[in-house]
């Protein structure tokens, strides 16, 4: 019986590692849309639907594509959800009509904001 527990166990252990679910290569799919070229339809065909999106001016629309990064410990299968992620990936196109007029890639760390808690401030009087 504890041989079969263990068995059991190791099994089980094992098959936690094959978990993966899809991930997104927004940089790559960002090369993916060529401004002057590509359409709303192309974009909604490489990218799928967007995180977001607004009406900058009449005609004129921004789609926003977001993915966190996850650090070394966030992609644990258990503990990973308890972990923050170290910043995240953004693709920001700008619709005219159904034309892509810009697509702009930006990454975003945690670590970006780091000199904000070097930086000795001084008050202002």
């Amino acid at each position: 019986m504890r041989s079969f527990l263990l068995i059991l166990s190791i099994i089980l252990v094992l098959l936690s590692g094959c978990y993966s679910k899809p991930v997104r290569h927004l940089a790559s799919d960002a090369s993916l849309i060529k401004p002057g070229v590509s359409t709303k339809k192309d974009v909604l065909l490489y990218l799928g639907e967007p995180n977001g999106q607004r009406t900058v001016s009449p005609g004129v629309e921004e789609l926003v594509y977001y993915e966190e990064q996850r650090g070394t410990l966030a992609r644990l299968p258990v503990a990973g959800s308890w972990v923050g992620g170290d910043g995240y990936e953004m693709i920001v196109i700008t619709l005219n009509g159904e034309l892509v007029t810009d697509c702009q890639f930006r990454t975003f760390s945690e670590a970006d904001q780091a000199w904000a808690d070097d930086f000795t401030w001084q008050e202002i009087k």
